[in-house]
């Protein structure tokens, strides 16, 4: 089994599915990353049922005042109408406004590892697996208490003004191969326990435990997963170790 660290929006043109990393997935078998691919119009079924709130509530009428404030004003920068979200979820909205701004650098998910890899796999007629269901990913955020989607929103505005340089500094880190300085730039606004329990913590212990259980079979499998739960004391490699699997690093 192959563990591969993505990024799952990139600009057009970087090069990087070369050398190691190639004949890695060249050799397997068979992809697996987080989520299947599914048509646009599953993933939208997803999002309506998951992300809309109860009939009668509003975002606006939820969110602090100085919250509210800054929601609008980011989504005016972006040409936005404010009412254009306010039926969503805090975390929907959170999830949705730290996309602007990697649209609006050139970065897209149709440009990500996960989407070029996918479509190399379909070329090649190789099957690929989810190691979670789009239901799943998102109804982790959707479980997220209230206060705590609210405060992710908050962290989210917050960080729009600096996403560009901090864009480039990823894309930087993952081009070297640094999954240190990478987590650490992609987790550090998740300092909320829960955040970090159910986004990364709960999620690495259930992939780990999918690789022990896929090691009985045989054939070579190209996991790809964001290269944020691939370093620190809980990576899926840690988990891996710890459970007597000799992990070794390639590249």
């Amino acid at each position: 089994i192959w563990l591969f660290g993505t990024i799952h929006a990139l600009p057009q043109g970087l090069e990087w599915l070369n050398g190691p990393v190639a004949k890695a997935f060249d050799s397997s078998d068979r992809l697996v990353t987080e989520i299947p691919d599914s048509p646009p119009e599953v993933l939208q079924g997803v999002v309506m049922k998951t992300a809309l709130l109860p009939k009668g509530e509003s975002l606006h009428a939820m969110l602090p005042k100085a919250d509210a404030a800054a929601l609008d004003k980011a989504l005016n920068s972006y040409g936005i109408p404010p009412a254009a979200f306010d039926q969503y979820e805090p975390w929907f909205v959170a999830i949705t406004m730290a996309s602007l701004p990697l649209v609006k650098q050139g970065y897209s998910p149709a440009n990500g590892v996960e989407a070029q890899l996918g479509a190399k796999a379909k070329a090649a007629g190789r099957p690929q697996d989810g190691l979670e269901t789009v239901e799943y990913q998102l109804g982790i955020f959707d479980k997220l208490p209230r206060k705590v989607q609210i405060r992710y929103l908050r962290e989210v505005l917050k960080s729009l003004p600096r996403m560009k340089s901090d864009l480039a500094k990823l894309i930087a880190y993952w081009s070297a191969g640094n999954p240190v300085k990478l987590a650490q730039m992609l987790n550090a606004d998740e300092d909320d326990p829960r955040m970090i329990k159910l986004l990364l913590h709960d999620r690495n212990r259930n992939w780990a435990a999918w690789i022990r259980n896929r090691m009985a079979s045989p054939g070579t499998v190209f996991i790809a997963v964001g290269a944020g739960h691939l370093a620190g004391p809980q990576s899926v490699q840690a988990r891996l170790t710890a459970a007597g699997y000799r992990v070794t690093r390639v590249q």
